[in-house]
């Protein structure tokens, strides 16, 4: 990848990652009740999660979707049935008043890691979007694998950078948000479920 092609690359990518969604959410719910350190599981799960959708859109299953509108249905509903669960869960969880550490002490780091993977691989309009904005990039006469290695790695690592700075103010949150207590949780789940109700229902 010619290093021009790699700084515009990196300059989209910075704007995708600083723009809302699920996955910075997340991160900010986490940070805030879990702390920025514990949080780091749950950036690197997505992370993950991302090159995984980096490495299906360029290989072919973007592709797929855009031209099946069945597979296109069946991503939407598993999408939104995950995000609307996944609101349910941050809706129930402890309220920000609760000590930190008792927090951490009853979520595993392999659970939080698979919330932030789940979050990245399961929304269909990410494999769309990648599926169209990574070949503005792609060199047809380079290494199709030496391309994917640099923008999932570029990729990731502007993500992990991006939700670190998320999780980290939230937890500088923290003594605000104890005054809010469940409230918090409540309004960030209920943005889960909005989202997942409303994937289905788009075109």
């Amino acid at each position: 990848m010619a290093l021009e092609t790699w700084l515009l690359y990196t300059l989209a990518a910075l704007g995708l990652s600083l723009s809302p969604g699920p996955n910075g959410l997340l991160a900010l719910t986490h940070g805030a009740l879990y702390g920025g350190r514990r949080t780091l599981y749950t950036i690197a799960g997505g992370a993950l999660g991302f090159v995984i959708v980096i490495a299906l859109s360029m290989f072919g299953i973007g592709a797929l979707l855009q031209t099946s509108l069945v597979w296109l249905t069946v991503m939407k509903w598993v999408g939104g049935l995950y995000l609307v669960f996944l609101g349910i869960q941050v809706w129930r969880s402890p309220p920000i008043g609760m000590d930190i550490q008792a927090r951490s002490e009853q979520r595993s780091g392999a659970s939080m890691a698979r919330q932030g993977l789940l979050s990245a691989v399961t929304n269909p309009k990410g494999l769309l979007f990648f599926a169209a904005f990574l070949p503005q990039f792609i060199d047809p006469h380079r290494s199709l694998w030496g391309q994917f290695v640099i923008m999932a790695g570029t990729f990731a690592a502007i993500e992990v950078a991006t939700e670190v700075l998320i999780a980290s103010t939230a937890s500088r949150l923290t003594p605000w948000l104890r005054r809010v207590g469940r409230r918090f949780n409540q309004a960030c789940g209920g943005v889960f479920m909005a989202v997942g109700a409303a994937l289905p229902l788009r075109a």
